[in-house]
């Protein structure tokens, strides 16, 4: 039976937009190792699932897409991101010394 984990991803550490975040991702975990080519040097393997991730708009219909095809399946809840409150002002008033 495959495996699979439905996850929220989180932002790119190269941008600070979240442009990619707002989507549940389905994705399967891998069912056979990897292996080394010797001649090229790639990486390869014969697991086709490894190569899908299915995006759904909310939760519970990646829940249900997993549930209705028989796939077993891990919810990993994403962590709550605490902002904090910083003003342009803050650039420029001085440091005291401790």
């Amino acid at each position: 039976m495959t495996k699979a984990r439905i996850y929220k991803p989180a932002k790119t550490a190269m941008q600070s937009g979240r442009a990619k975040t707002q989507n549940w991702v389905l994705e399967f975990e891998p069912a056979e190792q990897k292996q080394l080519d010797p001649l090229m040097g790639w990486t390869g393997s014969g697991d086709m699932n490894g190569q899908v991730r299915l995006r759904f708009a909310d939760k519970a219909a990646a829940i249900s897409y997993a549930e209705k095809h028989n796939i077993a399946h891990d919810v990993i809840e994403p962590q709550v991101r605490t902002p904090k409150r910083k003003s342009y002002a803050d650039n420029f008033r001085p440091t005291l010394p401790e």
